[in-house]
């Protein structure tokens, strides 16, 4: 109990100097946290001595070996000890921390890999001969001459053999090594007129090639290499530009989103970064079209004058801070948000691709002689045959104004009984003509260059949000009022937390009041609605302003309780079609912003290339 505490010396400590040994190792846990973190920095260097090849070699995960191999300028023999002291660079002079335009300017890598392992650095600029150093645990060795035939070879052998505890700090070599593919991927994006190879020698020999990429590929294939052709072919092409600020780039449609935030890369000036403000702008403009938990995958670059941003505040260099953070803020938003409504209807291609992929020739179940054209055959029997005369019948004609509610264009209040429409009515717009209703869920579409088929709730309920955000828009959604109010009771804390949203909700066409303890009265609906019920609406709701508490703008909380309201004023799984209300539907979608998927991000229609099917069914 009487013990003093640790902290606490008997006599006034000292101050004394670290010797540099001390400080570079100190340093290295800042900049070398991971064998990924030294590859950043070998590689951007490389990159600064406008290097057009660049080879990483590496062995168990980056902890036996880290080699990268460049074509750049080169470092002359008498300054290659100087390479290696801490806050020696050639990048910049010390006169302007503002302007910076090279990946790295600190000068402290090379010192803080050399303290923590075995480092090797040859080099030999053109018109000179080549030359090697090398440094063991912070102590450094003679210049000696080498055999290279240009640029610099820089090695990094048993890293941490120095401070062997931060080796329990590493995961396998399995986790480390995807961490280094994931940065050489960045750098790639930054650089793509560099080349890039990365190979894993692990185990000797020549190893395997990870990941390549040849030089002067361009931005659109670079990113093919990184993030796949089809992130490509389906991306939104971004493009901006205001008050010396310029966004270019590709962003995935929000059909594509992913489980993690693992494929959002951002460029400042070429220099891949992670910022919060930049990750932030990204969410916020999907935020209306995204699920919680799902993220946009991106490639954007965004450039500027070097003064508007320091990128000095942070060792590794990973973020930034802008001048002008709320202009950078509204260019990402804006442009993001413009190009996503500029995708109109657009769908996901990789989701068609992997409908038709669930397709399978033949019967279910049955395992009889396979023809000719690849798919087993049964014959079906006379009741099979009966049913399917009945199923193909004509559809019958639909009486002019056969009770449409003008209050959801093309859509009527009471079930329609057919399911299947006729087949002579033309493709009149992208997304075709309705020739059916399977399931009493989906809408099968023939279009001139495929098959569509519609999820008919998911799409009408993006359909109804957008509405109700125009009407707010505009002058306010219209109310229908209760010719009785509806009673809806809850818990006391929940109904004042729905009442203290009351003026918000009555912009959106829901007008409620306290009824006594635990109790709200709903005195009108959204008249675009039409007849639902209103407690399943508020108790949506009512989670919705739970989650979202005070941290959204006003305008994010009414979108976020809008598209709750729709989703019980959309066509509900079950419910029959008819031919005009499908065919109206499929106009809306065309028309609508957004209309590509739901308001929670999941798709509303596929599309089944004609070509695709007739190479299922072995016609190609």
């Amino acid at each position: 109990m009487n013990q003093p505490a640790p902290n606490i010396h008997p006599s006034v400590p000292q101050i004394r100097q670290l010797d540099e040994a001390a400080s570079n190792r100190i340093a290295a846990g800042e900049v070398v946290e991971r064998p990924a973190s030294a590859i950043k920095e070998l590689v951007e260097n490389a990159l600064d001595a406008d290097a057009r090849r660049v080879e990483i070699t590496i062995a168990d995960g980056g902890k036996t070996l880290l080699r990268v191999s460049d074509d750049g300028h080169g470092i002359p023999a008498d300054q290659l000890p100087l390479a290696l002291a801490r806050h020696a660079t050639s990048k910049i002079d010390g006169t302007d921390l503002l302007a910076i335009t090279s990946f790295g300017f600190r000068g402290e890598a090379l010192a803080s890999m050399g303290a923590v392992g075995r480092l090797s650095l040859r080099s030999r600029p053109a018109g000179a001969e080549a030359a090697e150093i090398t440094v063991t645990a912070g102590r450094i060795g003679p210049v000696r001459p080498a055999a290279l035939s240009r640029g610099t070879v820089v090695e990094l052998r048993d890293l941490f053999a120095a401070t062997p505890a931060r080796l329990k700090f590493l995961r396998t070599d399995r986790a480390e090594a995807q961490a280094i593919a994931d940065t050489v991927r960045r750098l790639a994006l930054a650089a793509p007129d560099a080349g890039f190879t990365l190979r894993d020698v692990s185990g000797g020999g020549e190893g395997r090639v990870v990941f390549r990429a040849d030089p002067d590929e361009g931005a659109e294939a670079r990113v093919a290499r990184v993030l796949g052709r089809a992130f490509v072919d389906t991306a939104l092409r971004v493009e901006a530009e205001r008050d010396g600020l310029r966004l270019t780039g590709f962003a995935a449609l929000p059909t594509e989103a992913r489980g993690a935030a693992v494929a959002q890369h951002f460029m400042v000036n070429g220099r891949p970064v992670r910022d919060r403000l930049l990750l932030g702008a990204l969410k916020a403009a999907y935020a209306d079209v995204l699920a919680p938990g799902r993220h946009p995958a991106c490639v954007l670059w965004l450039d500027l004058d070097p003064v508007r941003v320091d990128v000095n505040v942070h060792p590794a260099k990973a973020e930034v801070r802008f001048r002008e953070a709320g202009d950078v803020r509204g260019l990402v938003v804006g442009a993001l948000r413009h190009a996503l409504a500029g995708a109109g209807h657009r769908g996901s291609g990789s989701l068609s691709m992997a409908a038709l992929g669930a397709f399978q020739a033949g019967v279910p179940g049955h395992h009889g002689h396979h023809g000719g054209h690849g798919g087993s055959f049964q014959r079906p029997g006379p009741a099979a045959l009966d049913t399917a005369r009945a199923a193909m019948a004509p559809w019958p004609a639909i009486a002019p104004g056969g009770g449409a509610d003008p209050r959801i264009p093309g859509l009527s209040e009471a079930p329609s009984a057919p399911v299947i429409a006729a087949a002579d009515t033309p493709a009149p717009g992208p997304l075709g003509a309705a020739r059916a209703q399977v399931f009493a869920t989906y809408i099968v579409a023939e279009a001139e260059d495929g098959l569509i088929l519609v999820d008919a709730h998911a799409a009408h309920e993006r359909l109804v949000y957008e509405r109700l955000k125009a009407q707010r828009a505009r002058d306010g959604v219209p109310a229908q009022p209760l010719l009785v109010p509806e009673i809806v009771e809850m818990a006391s804390d929940a109904a004042a937390r729905l009442l203290e949203h009351a003026d918000d909700l009555d912009r959106l066409g829901l007008r409620i009041e306290p009824f006594g303890p635990g109790a709200i009265a709903v005195r009108a609906l959204p008249a675009a609605l039409g007849p639902v019920a209103a407690a399943p609406i508020l108790r949506d709701i009512l989670d919705e302003v739970t989650d979202a508490g005070a941290s959204r703008s006003l305008e994010a909380r009414l979108d976020a309780i809008a598209s709750r309201i729709a989703c019980h004023g959309s066509v509900r799984a079950g419910r029959r079609l008819g031919a005009e209300e499908m065919n109206a539907l499929l106009r809306e979608i065309e028309a609508t912003p957004h209309s590509g998927q739901c308001n929670h991000g999941r798709p509303t229609w596929v599309r089944l290339d004609r070509g695709a099917l007739d190479r299922l069914f072995g016609r190609s």
